[in-house]
């Protein structure tokens, strides 16, 4: 068993270990990761909307409280759906300048100039005109593969230009402002003279412009981001990169974020049209049933470590178990420790894998309503369940369920770690790597 595991850990350190951290520092990852945090505030608050404008209740409930909620959404319906139009049902515009002055920083350039590029990138490609109106249909979900490509096309074309000075550049007399107005003119033509003449070609070639081009074309990857296999497949990769000490869920949302908003997106109009919802995996699901407590759903762990019986455990719980409230983790990952700690590794691993599949087959049969909404990372997990999904009490059952299976798998190896850990104290003796954890705490 310890050759098997030495030989995990050796390919862990020498093969993934640095993948994964190229892959977590690459610039195009790092600046679509810092784009979609950008926009989280504005979907927070949209989300929110939409629960508030479709309250979870039945059109013929008899409950006074609920009836006079339903009828004043349905009165002013029109008016209450103004500050979700203007921030989940916009997200594109606000990732596509997120990510643009992200990338901008690893260039040296003005993140302010390069959203604006982006963003009128963005308008020439995804936003045509109708009778004299400009479309909205891509500003939401349906657009945020183009506006992650607008993004980074135009800071990209931005940089190449400032590089081989193809730019005006005026007297050092002349106002800093001024002179940035001029220096960007050449860039802004050039987005001009690129991406509105490839739209109309696309149009003209295919009959669609680019967004829906695009959208074709990542139809497929779309519809598997969403089955079981693609949910197995993030959690591992997120498990095995934590257990060596990776923040792989950083590494994990920043390239499932575009299927996930692509997704909710989708979810939030079937709810809006009164239809049935589609789509199970996305970020409300990964945050609310895969990560109870944070990364391993260790909040139930945490709560057996304050009741333990050896000391170094019953300190690390006691330490844990708040933040662990508001999915934060790391005293009980380092503390314990988790990370690297041959005993852990299976429930770890399989944890929230076994979670991800009862909490799937159940929203899958209808015993558990999806997600519509988007909650921050931080809400606790049964609240963040139920918020998330309408406010419904279907998901918070699932969450405690969940939380129920992750205290029963990791209770076993809980035990057999504690009674190392007192056999080792009764000797005077606390394990080297506890030691050093505890000394750098």
């Amino acid at each position: 068993m310890s050759s098997l595991y030495a030989k995990l850990i050796a390919v862990i350190e020498d093969k993934i270990t640095p993948m994964a951290g190229a892959v977590g520092q690459q610039k195009y990852v790092t600046s679509i990761r810092d784009g979609f945090i950008t926009a989280l505030p504005f979907m927070i608050v949209g989300s929110f909307m939409m629960v508030f404008i479709f309250p979870p209740f039945s059109p013929d409930t008899t409950w006074g409280f609920a009836h006079a909620w339903l009828q004043f959404s349905l009165a002013h319906r029109a008016n209450l759906m103004l500050p979700f139009y203007f921030s989940m049902g916009m997200m594109t515009l606000f990732i596509s300048v997120g990510i643009a002055a992200s990338l901008a920083r690893h260039h040296s350039l003005d993140p302010l100039t390069s959203g604006m590029l982006s963003l009128m990138g963005f308008f020439l490609v995804a936003a045509p005109l109708h009778e004299g109106k400009i479309s909205t249909d891509y500003f939401s979900g349906q657009g945020i593969f183009t506006a992650i490509l607008v993004a980074i096309y135009t800071t990209e074309l931005y940089a190449l230009l400032k590089r081989n000075h193809i730019t005006i550049r005026l007297p050092p007399e002349v106002p800093t402002g001024v002179a940035r107005s001029f220096e960007i003119l050449i860039p802004v033509l050039a987005v001009v003279v690129t991406l509105h003449p490839l739209n109309l070609f696309i149009e003209a070639q295919f009959g669609m412009i680019i967004p829906e081009a695009i959208m074709s074309l990542v139809k497929p990857l779309v519809a598997a981001s969403d089955t079981l296999p693609a949910i197995l497949l993030s959690v591992l990769v997120c498990q095995i990169l934590w257990f060596a000490g990776i923040h792989g869920a950083l590494i994990v949302t920043g390239i499932m974020n575009p299927f996930w908003m692509a997704n909710l997106s989708v979810n939030q109009a079937a709810l809006a049209a009164g239809a049935a919802i589609p789509h199970i995996y996305v970020q409300g699901f990964w945050d609310h049933y895969l990560l109870i407590g944070g990364v391993g759903s260790t909040l139930p762990l945490a709560f057996l470590l304050m009741r333990s019986k050896a000391a170094h455990l019953r300190t690390i719980g006691r330490m844990g178990g708040v933040p662990g409230l508001f999915n934060i983790n790391e005293p009980i990952l380092f503390g314990a420790p988790i990370i690297m700690n041959p005993l852990f590794f299976l429930p770890f691993v399989l944890v929230p894998m076994i979670n991800a599949t009862l909490a799937y087959f159940a929203v899958d049969f209808d015993l558990v309503s999806h997600v519509v909404a988007l909650t921050p990372w931080t809400t606790p997990a049964p609240i963040g369940a139920s918020w998330a999904a309408n406010w419904t009490l279907s998901p918070l059952i699932m969450c405690l369920i969940c939380m129920l299976t992750s205290g029963l798998m990791y209770f076993p190896f809980f035990k057999a770690y504690e009674r190392q850990l007192l056999a080792q104290e009764e000797g005077g003796n606390i394990p080297q790597r506890v030691a050093s954890q505890t000394k750098t705490a």
